[in-house]
């Protein structure tokens, strides 16, 4: 028998979990009840929580959805969410296949339009068979790209060597004449945060979108030993930065900005070269995620491309589900002609 709840109130989707999405037991940061109520006080998430749960004997899935209205939902995530996906305890393969299907049959009748990104492909391999069994209309989309590294026992010589020559030429030619002092944080450091949030100011990148949030998870992170935060500084002003968290094997790669003024002295390349080094000789990860984004500078410093897909689910029960499938399906026929 499977046990099929829903929930609007993450107070109640915690205490049902009873410490199943906490920190110990879910690996990734975006699975975890801290990283959604962050979500929810800082109002990033596009509407108001609604989680789908599903649980059997040994093995529990939720589905963490936001209500936009007008029975819409979509991923309860934001752009600080670099993977979204179910999130897991316990079960099998099977388990998992027969949990999915539970949701994807709850939620039938609730919304008409069910909006999924970022997805990694086995996870949207898993949903797109849940949901088309469940009477669901599904159109995948390859959404953006998910950079990494494989690094699993390497030094950093041993990767530094598989770089192109010309990245490897440019960071030696710059580091000589950057006149750069470099330090790395392992726990948060509000100095270094100010640093941080002056270099973001000055760059190319747009606003943050929400300096609080990204604050809040330094802090988190920086408490719980995952945190690596560098400041480059040349004559005591910061010129870059750069935002990690190291965890289970995975050093992943969040936020890094350089000032604009200083484009041609390159103190984002030469400042990447000694934060590589340091995660890979000091933490020993086995992988480096470089995030969301199809960046060109990427394929230098990174070794695959792997695509993140969008799922837009249509419930073609609702007359707004049978609408937007059919509208999906011509749009689909004209780009195939």
């Amino acid at each position: 028998m499977i046990d099929f709840r829903l929930f609007d109130d993450l107070d109640a989707v915690e205490a049902d979990a009873a410490h199943a999405l906490d920190r110990v037991t879910q690996a990734s940061l975006y699975d975890r009840i801290e990283w959604l109520r962050a979500h929810a006080r800082h109002g990033l998430a596009p509407g108001a929580a609604w989680i789908a749960r599903a649980r059997t004997d040994g093995a529990t899935a939720w589905l963490f959805l936001a209500d936009e209205g007008r029975g819409r939902a979509a991923a309860f995530a934001s752009w600080y969410t670099l993977s979204f996906a179910p999130v897991w305890q316990g079960g099998d393969a099977t388990d998992r296949a027969r949990l999915l299907r539970a949701i994807a049959g709850g939620l039938r009748g609730r919304f008409g339009r069910i909006v999924l990104a970022p997805l990694p492909a086995d996870a949207v391999d898993a949903m797109e068979t849940a949901f088309a069994a469940a009477g669901w209309w599904v159109d995948r989309q390859e959404s953006s790209a998910n950079w990494v590294a494989h690094v699993a026992g390497e030094d950093f010589a041993t990767y530094w060597a598989r770089r192109p020559s010309r990245l490897r030429n440019t960071a030696r030619r710059k580091a000589r004449d950057a006149g750069l002092e470099i330090a790395i944080h392992d726990g948060f450091d509000a100095a270094a945060w100010a640093a941080y949030e002056a270099v973001y100011a000055g760059s190319w990148k747009p606003n943050e979108g929400s300096p609080a949030f990204l604050r809040e998870m330094a802090e988190r992170e920086g408490a719980a030993g995952c945190l690596r935060l560098a400041v480059a500084t040349r004559e005591g002003r910061p010129v870059a930065a750069q935002m990690w968290t190291v965890e289970h094997g995975t050093a992943t790669i969040h936020k890094l900005a350089y000032v604009e003024t200083e484009r041609a002295r390159s103190p984002g390349t030469v400042l990447s070269e000694v934060m590589f080094r340091h995660v890979i000789e000091r933490d020993c990860p086995a992988l480096i995620d470089f995030g969301t984004g199809d960046d060109a500078y990427k394929a230098d410093w990174m070794d695959e491309k792997r695509p993140l897909y969008r799922l837009t689910l249509h419930d073609p029960r609702s007359v707004a589900g049978l609408a937007g499938a059919a509208r999906a399906r011509i749009a689909r026929w004209r780009a195939a002609r």
